[in-house]
């Protein structure tokens, strides 16, 4: 991973909107047009419907005109590596392939890298779906 990248979720990480959780979180997405859309957790009162950073990614990436996840880095102030949760793992997986990698960071950069594969390994495939 490029130190671009990193930089990129730690940047957002800034913007997150945490109030209730105090839990801020930072994501970067570098799609397959070599550009990097990145994105931070929303919260709001009613918990379920706030977003979480990956996905609030994705929406820039996908309004940014790239429909692939190269790779992403994702990044927690509270945590040393902070893996997406399930619904977004799910999210990730329709934009990526099971070799994309996904970057857990702290503070100084990464601590563990994962495929899409070993992060969800039994996603629904949106080829078979639909």
């Amino acid at each position: 991973m490029s130190q671009d990248l990193f930089a990129a979720a730690k940047g957002a990480m800034a913007f997150a909107h945490a109030p209730y959780s105090k839990f801020p979180v930072g994501a970067a997405i570098r799609a397959e047009d070599g550009k990097i859309y990145t994105g931070a957790n929303i919260e709001n009162l009613s918990f379920p419907q706030g977003w979480c950073a990956e996905p609030t990614a994705i929406s820039a990436m996908i309004m940014g005109g790239a429909k692939r996840i190269v790779e992403m880095a994702v990044i927690a102030e509270k945590l040393a590596s902070c893996p997406p949760c399930g619904g977004c793992r799910q999210k990730i997986s329709e934009f990526a392939t099971a070799e994309t990698r996904i970057y857990l960071c702290d503070e100084a950069g990464v601590t563990q890298t994962m495929t899409m594969n070993e992060m969800l390994p039994a996603s629904f495939k949106t080829e078979i779906l639909g």
